[in-house]
């Protein structure tokens, strides 16, 4: 047992197996305690770094209430940091003390995050020498809200304090009105309908998320813009703002995002559209200012790409 805890080298925690987790794998049980993703906890499990009543065991291995559970954490890893970075496409649409809004064009992170190592929003308005609001975590100051790296479209970032406090608050309290336009395949049933689904991470996947019982609130309001033969052009507005919940909640009801391979996409048809990410934008924000209090709204035109798709579909 000591050797195991040794070869972690990381935080040691012992505690027993709460009831909750009575009848659980050894690897979802550690992921879920200690905050982790199940790969990290299986890599953990693997090393020899979570033991149960003084035993290693397998991932598999089904653990029972008060059960006595051992485990060395990962050493933590220094969070990213901003690296001032040009971003070509990445629009300033509107910026004054307060905020900054862009235009976010696609492949770029909203933040610095491990792993990453591509353009993102923060780095690149750096590098043009706008000042960010420097509350929240290091790698995420100012980010109020955060686009997909495949999802393009306006995004809103804090440069003063009281500006990161009222956004913050605008969004949780969801006072902050959200439009997306998605290209989904085929033809949602109804045409206009709302999505109330709750989302938590995908239970097998972990760069994937899923609609699951007990997952986080979770409601996607839509309305039929335009109808082609093999998919349709929707109004989309978020009450919530869960990761990929745009995504997840189409391809929930067997309608994908065109060009969404991740969530069940027809690769031939995203082939014929030219596309390589999901159809989805962000089309405008609107919010009142956090130091003027008027209601303002920002717009977004389609990339080249979705355009393109777009005309194909109409041709």
């Amino acid at each position: 047992m000591t050797s195991a805890f040794a070869a972690g080298g990381g935080d040691q925690r012992s505690l027993p197996v709460p009831d909750g987790l009575d009848g659980m794998r050894l690897d979802q049980a550690v992921s879920r305690l200690f905050g982790l993703s199940r790969t990290a906890a299986a890599a953990l499990v693997d090393a020899g770094d979570a033991l149960v009543d003084g035993a290693a065991r397998p991932n598999s291995h089904k653990v029972k209430a008060g059960s006595w559970l051992e485990v060395t954490l990962p050493a933590p890893v220094a969070p990213p940091t901003v690296v001032p970075q040009a971003v070509p496409g990445l629009t300033v649409v509107h910026a004054d003390d307060d905020i900054v809004v862009v235009d976010k064009p696609v492949g770029v992170a909203a933040h610095p995050s491990p792993g990453w190592t591509g353009p993102t929003v923060i780095g690149g308005l750096a590098a043009v020498g706008h000042r960010i609001s420097t509350s929240g975590a290091a790698e995420r100051q100012g980010v109020v809200h955060r686009l997909d790296v495949g999802t393009t479209g306006i995004m809103v970032v804090a440069k003063s304090e009281q500006a990161y406090t009222a956004l913050k608050r605008a969004f949780k309290y969801r006072e902050v009105e959200k439009r997306y336009h998605a290209v989904v395949q085929g033809h949602p049933d109804p045409l206009r309908g709302t999505i109330d689904a709750p989302i938590d991470r995908h239970p097998h996947h972990d760069y994937r998320w899923a609609v699951v019982s007990g997952g986080k609130p979770s409601i996607t309001h839509y309305d039929t813009i335009e109808a082609f033969p093999a998919a349709s052009l929707l109004d989309v507005r978020l009450e919530t703002g869960r990761t990929h919940q745009i995504r997840v909640h189409f391809s929930t009801l067997r309608h994908p995002c065109v060009g969404d391979i991740t969530y069940g996409a027809d690769p031939t048809l995203s082939a014929r559209l030219g596309l390589g990410r999901q159809w989805l934008h962000a089309r405008s924000l609107s919010f009142l200012h956090p130091r003027t209090g008027d209601e303002v709204t920002f717009v977004s035109e389609y990339p080249d790409d979705l355009a393109r798709a777009l005309a194909i579909l109409r041709d």
